[in-house]
């Protein structure tokens, strides 16, 4: 008989683990149907639907599945084990968090990633390790699925999420194979641009035709990008990322271009990494979530050390900072780029694709899935008015979240459905802080998100638990009490 692995003995550690702290054990949000056996996954009404099989999507599961909900289900529009943007658009080598990073874990520690990590590689390798390589980090994500059982269901694009009809409080999620479901709580768990939409300037997509350029977010065939010549335009991490994988896969010259007279060195996200900014965020006031967030904003993400040097050791990496694209000419023999420099200068560029590494717009109007939802939803610009220099536009796009990460109406009193929809993409960032697009954030946004949806199906039920209560019969007191009942003898009184 075969001894298992290192990987088999810690998934059967966290079984056993999960076993211990298995208190209270009872399901009280309950669910009459089998989700295993049920296939068709229509005909029936889910307590919660989560939008979403990233890392915040499967933690929220686990989440609610300790909190005793059950009733849960995952949808992904991916392939299975294809989940989240690891082995899509992500085109770094490593996680850009440090190592030690904790969330999906949900505090049990036989399900982080570093005991997964030494279950199969050794103490001595983690010690020697720098940062989490992004593959391993996907592989950590399909064990943490497997090992506990959360119902994901692949290749289940949302198309549409329609609103409870009046006196009802079951959502209709219509998928793209036409299928309907039904749910009474949903989590949008859709990732970093999940709140709104990757940008691509106008001044591009009505100059080039569309082979000739890419977001970084898109699918690009850097096997055809051998020998040419590249622009990348933008600073931040994803573009430096797209610019080392152009020239390890063999362009000839990568040019980098952003307005910035420098790169951003400073990465706030790294001050952010404390329990205090992590837990309680979202329990300021207004003033100062804004003025966090825009200076959040303003400093931009720098590319890490490493990303800067794996595109700097290239002699095809060209920098050009303080750059601005004017115009773009599409001419047979290659693109024609027309650079304004911030000293006055004007120069052009002349090269064969353009990488656009412009990021991505907060605006749930761009979201075709909430179409229905979107014009109810309030927005920043709708809650609070900052003093003139703080005002900024793109902030004021980001959806104003309540406590728990529900969305709230944009005119008080109506929509009262949108108390059932839960925003945990990068868009909760003024509202709630670093949230579940960021691996940082996710072990303190997803206890709080899972509260709330367990505080809205207790108290608004109490009624129907108080009936339990008071209908409750169950003796825990069997024995026979007859035998020691005290008897005493009678007197009589003269």
């Amino acid at each position: 008989m075969s001894q298992p692995s290192s990987l088999d003995a810690l998934s059967a550690r966290v079984q056993h683990d999960l076993e211990l702290l298995n208190y209270p054990s009872r399901v009280w949000v309950n669910y009459d149907d089998d989700i295993t056996q049920n296939t068709t996954y229509q005909n029936t009404t889910y307590n919660v639907i989560i939008v979403g099989a990233g890392q915040a999507g499967l933690a929220t599961a686990f989440g609610l599945r300790r909190q005793g909900i059950a009733g849960v289900l995952v949808l992904d529009d991916n392939p299975e084990g294809k989940e989240g943007p690891w082995e899509t658009y992500a085109r770094m080598e490593t996680l850009r968090t440090p190592k030690e990073v904790t969330g999906p874990d949900l505090g049990i520690p036989s399900l982080t990633f570093r005991a997964w990590y030494e279950a199969q590689f050794g103490e001595a390798a983690w010690h020697a390790l720098g940062k989490i390589p992004k593959g391993q980090w996907m592989d950590y994500l399909r064990w943490y699925k497997q090992v506990l059982s959360l119902p994901v269901r692949n290749d289940a694009k949302v198309v549409q999420i329609i609103p409870p009809p009046a006196n009802d409080e079951v959502f209709t999620i219509q998928l793209e194979n036409g299928k309907m479901l039904r749910a009474k709580r949903v989590v949008w768990a859709t990732g970093m641009a999940g709140g709104g939409t990757w940008v691509i300037p106008e001044f591009i997509t009505k100059s080039l035709p569309k082979d000739r350029y890419a977001h970084t977010a898109e699918d690009i065939n850097f096997d055809a990008l051998k020998g040419k010549r590249v622009a990348v335009l933008g600073a931040g991490a994803s573009a430096f990322d797209n610019a080392a994988t152009a020239l390890e896969q063999g362009a000839a010259k990568v040019h980098l271009c952003f307005r910035r007279r420098e790169l951003p060195r400073i990465n706030p996200y790294r001050w952010m990494e404390f329990s205090g900014f992590l837990q309680h965020q979202a329990d300021l006031p207004d003033a100062e979530r804004w003025a966090f967030t825009k200076h959040i904003l303003d400093l931009n993400q720098p590319p890490p050390q490493e990303t800067f040097l794996r595109t700097a050791k290239h002699a095809g990496f060209h920098l050009h900072p303080g750059s601005q694209w004017q115009t773009l000419t599409n001419r047979p023999e290659g693109i024609s780029i027309d650079v304004l420099r911030l000293d006055g200068a004007r120069y052009s560029l002349e090269v064969d694709f353009v990488i656009v590494g412009t990021g991505f717009e907060v605006n749930l109007d761009r979201r075709p899935e909430l179409a229905n939802i979107a014009p109810d939803v309030a927005r920043w610009a709708d809650c609070y008015t900052p003093p003139t220099d703080l005002a900024d536009d793109r902030l004021g796009q980001f959806p104003y979240l309540g406590k728990h990460f529900e969305w709230t109406a944009r005119r008080p009193g109506s929509a009262p459905y949108l108390r059932y929809l839960y925003d945990i993409t990068f868009g909760a960032l003024p509202s709630m802080g670093l949230s579940g697009a960021s691996i940082s954030g996710l072990g303190f946004a997803v206890p709080r998100l899972v509260r709330g949806i367990a505080q809205s199906f207790y108290t608004e039920n109490s009624q129907h638990f108080y009936e339990a209560l008071t209908s409750y019969d169950e003796p825990e007191l069997t024995a026979d009490v007859s035998s020691v009942i005290y008897e005493p003898e009678a007197v009589v009184m003269s």
